[in-house]
């Protein structure tokens, strides 16, 4: 993998992106321990530049890997070899990423209602549709920037308020890089609960009493990424001495198990979780904005792929002390979910729905006391994973605010 990314960073440095002609990715079924034991051995083939999208964990789970056309032959003999199952679930990468590309439409919005929403935007366009979305809602809206990432971008968050001194819950989309349908139904949350909120009995009243704090894009340095060099790009964008692979796992970098199973030492891993818990920016922010506001009762990270609504803990098997309570939210908030087309979500603790992941986000904000800390795997199961083609955002963001609105009132009605 190594030798994989040096190749990669001279790639762009003459040609400008990164391009994934002829990848595909297969979807492999383990049917025992020892299919999964030889799927993690072939992880290990760094020089097969393996992309890993549903990791080898448990039979029971899907392995989904993106495979570089120059190592399909070798992959496929492996698996035929070991007698192991696979399908192709994407038979070139790069027609889905033409195909998002040429949908992405290149136009000015002069107000947040003429913004099209059922695109993709660049980084700009997010940035620009957050002081607009602020201009036309001073009364409700404010933008809070909590910091600045490794390359020197504001970290944006939208204060969507109607007193002082209230309690907050948290939403944050974006955190890894390539999930852009996240990114794509922040900005469609903000703009819903600025139409909906005087209307909306349900909503009126979680703002009555509590603060929404929702930062759409967590990781500019590596959403930005994505669009200008590799749209595949997961992680931040700062340097590691040492290594010429580049960014941290955001997701891994969380004093919670910080180091445990689940994440990686190696730099050019898509888990590597750093150096130290909050060494990057972009996390060591939202550190100091929950621990300095001190009343967060309500954190929710949304991330892709997977249709899943998780729960702590992810680091340790050991149950989190309300998680009846959780499950029983997450149970009500995934019903309302698929009541509106019919979208299946699986729940749970993390560690036991998906697989061991140490120093993650809601651990860490469980851990610090606050009890409705949840993530979400958003749309779809892997036909296109991180590719999710956008006439899928409206939808998508349309039935994940239906499971947000009972986390939040839920939040609201049991004070703690």
């Amino acid at each position: 993998m190594k030798r994989l990314l040096i190749l990669t960073a001279l790639f762009v440095a003459v040609f400008g992106k990164v391009t994934f002609e002829g990848h595909q990715v297969l979807r492999i079924t383990a049917k025992d321990a020892a299919h999964i034991t030889l799927l993690k051995e072939l992880s290990a083939q760094e020089d097969l530049g393996l992309d890993f999208w549903m990791e080898p964990v448990r039979e029971s789970l899907p392995v989904d890997v993106r495979v570089p056309f120059d190592s399909l032959q070798a992959v496929r003999a492996f698996l035929a070899f070991n007698n192991i199952q696979y399908r192709v679930m994407i038979e070139d990468v790069q027609d889905l990423l033409d195909e998002e590309r040429h949908s992405m439409l290149k136009y000015r919005a002069v107000s947040t209602d003429d913004f099209i929403y059922s695109n993709y935007h660049d980084l700009k366009s997010i940035y620009s549709f957050m002081d607009m979305l602020v201009d036309e809602n001073k009364g409700l809206v404010s933008k809070i920037v909590i910091g600045r990432s490794y390359e020197g971008r504001p970290l944006n968050v939208l204060k969507f308020s109607t007193g002082s001194g209230r309690p907050g819950i948290w939403i944050d989309t974006g955190i890894h890089a390539r999930e852009w349908v996240t990114q794509a139904s922040g900005i469609w949350f903000a703009k819903k609960i600025v139409k909906d909120y005087r209307n909306d009995r349900i909503l009126k009243a979680i703002l009555k009493k509590y603060d929404i704090f929702l930062e759409i894009v967590v990781n500019p340095d590596g959403y930005q990424f994505t669009h200008t060099t590799n749209r595949m790009w997961r992680k931040t964008r700062k340097p590691n001495p040492g290594s010429s692979c580049v960014g941290v796992d955001p997701n891994r970098n969380w004093d919670a198990g910080f180091g445990g199973p689940g994440s990686s030492d190696n730099p050019c891993e898509a888990t590597y979780r750093g150096p130290s818990p909050h060494s990057e920016p972009e996390v060591k922010a939202i550190v100091d904005f929950v621990t300095t506001h001190g009343k967060i009762k309500a954190f929710v990270s949304i991330h892709s792929f997977s249709q899943m609504l998780l729960y702590p803990y992810g680091y340790t098997h050991t149950p989190a002390k309300d998680q009846a309570e959780l499950n029983m939210v997450a149970r009500k908030a995934t019903t309302k979910l698929q009541s509106l087309y019919n979208t299946r979500y699986t729940y749970g603790s993390i560690i036991t729905v998906i697989y061991q992941a140490s120093g993650g986000t809601i651990d860490w904000t469980y851990n610090q006391g606050i009890k409705y800390s949840y993530t979400f795997e958003l749309r779809d199961t892997g036909r296109y994973g991180f590719i999710l083609p956008a006439n899928q955002i409206i939808p998508t963001a349309q039935e994940t605010w239906l499971a947000l609105k009972v986390i939040m009132k839920h939040t609201k009605n049991n004070p703690y």
